[in-house]
This record gives structure tokens, sequence and C-alpha cells, in this order.
């Protein structure tokens, strides 16, 4: 789910470099986008029939670490170190909220 999530942005992302509304809705970065975010929605809704509202949404979080390392990877944004202390901080708080 988190994964599908950071994909949808990064499509969306993708698809922002359109300079006009009409060419953003025939971008198929657009349909991609909507689609990944869509399935992360399904599949969250999934999970909540099996697990607590309380661990299923902080650990929605993760999202934000894929989200760097695409960012990272394909977009060529940079590291600093307050990114790394967040996604530390995320992990934590990820472990502490599933154990």
């Amino acid at each position: 789910m988190t994964i599908l999530g950071a994909c949808g942005s990064f499509y969306l992302k993708k698809a922002s470099d359109a300079k006009k509304i009409k060419i953003l809705v025939i971008t198929p970065a657009f349909y991609l986008g909507g689609l990944l975010y869509l399935i992360s929605a399904i599949l969250n809704i999934y999970i909540l029939k099996f697990l607590d509202y309380s661990v299923v949404l902080p650990l929605t979080s993760i999202t934000y670490i894929w989200t760097f390392v695409l960012s990272y990877c394909f977009l060529k944004e940079g590291i600093t170190q307050k990114k790394i202390i967040g996604i530390v901080l995320i992990v934590l708080g990820s472990i502490i909220i599933a154990v």
C-alpha cells in the first residue's frame, strides 16, 4: 500500500511537468498516478478490516520513506540531514507502533 502510494505521487509529479491543464489530462503519467493512488486507497481499506485504525494510519507514514527513495533515485533530489533524521524517526515510530 505504501509503495503504491509513493509511486502514485511520483507519477503525478511527473505529470505536473505539463504546462497546461489541457496537456495534463492527456498525459499517461496523470492517469497512472491516479490509478496507483486508487489501488493504494483500496488496499488501505482492506487492511483496515484486519488491523486497528490506530495502527494502520501511523504506519502509512512509511510512504514518506518510499517517496524519499524515488525522489532521490529518479528526480535527483538531494539527501539532507533533516531528511535522514525524519526517516529515522519514521522507522522508529513505525517499529514502536507495530510492536
